[in-house]
């Protein structure tokens, strides 16, 4: 009787979802996980960029969202922060249009392609690849956009050399991003997994 009772809330949850309310709704408590994720930050002294979890959120957003939807929900998320909402990562630019204009501009403004590049890539692969290869290939692939992105940014923004941005921007957060992508394809892997059983 009480199977019966969570499979009936839980397929009306599931129809919610797919409502455009629900779209809605969901986008925007993705946002909320973004912006706590980009409040795990930890100031580096060598750098404005901090090393944060953010990337794992917008990760996991590609993941979760259709393509285009997880584009819009970055694009919310930035729109929220352009506003003056305390959603980017602590920063003496203190958030806001300053902080998108500012040194980690870059890596901000590629989340909405990063996000969208997950979700197409992931897409396109499942049907000859298994998730967790899938969506750890698609992460990497995002990450490489996000770090030219951020990159390029940074040099222009700081007027460093390609030297100097790397040290900067570049081979400091490699290792933890290559663990937050395989952190969010395992994640994925394992709901993926879940949903069909």
């Amino acid at each position: 009787m009480q199977t019966a009772a969570l499979n009936s809330r839980a397929t009306a949850l599931n129809d919610f979802a797919t409502t455009i309310p629900g779209r809605i709704l969901l986008g925007l408590a993705a946002t909320v996980v973004i912006a706590a994720s980009a409040h795990v930050a930890i100031p580096l002294p060598f750098t404005p960029v901090p090393f944060t979890l953010q990337p794992l959120a917008v990760l996991g957003v590609g993941l979760a969202f259709a393509p285009l939807d997880a584009f819009l929900v970055l694009l919310a998320y930035l729109a929220e922060g352009a506003c003056g909402l305390p959603v980017f990562a602590p920063s003496i630019l203190g958030g806001g249009i300053p902080q998108l204009l500012g040194p980690t501009g870059g890596f901000l403004m590629a989340y909405p392609l990063v996000a969208a590049i997950v979700a197409s890539v992931t897409r396109l692969l499942r049907p000859r690849v298994k998730a967790f290869p899938a969506a750890l290939i698609a992460c990497h692939v995002a990450m490489a956009l996000l770090f030219v992105s951020g990159a390029g940014w940074f040099m222009h923004y700081t007027h460093h050399n390609l030297y100097t941005t790397w040290i900067g921007a570049v081979a400091p957060f490699l290792p933890g991003e290559i663990v937050k992508a395989f952190a969010a394809a395992g994640i994925y892997s394992a709901l993926t997994r879940s949903t069909r059983t």
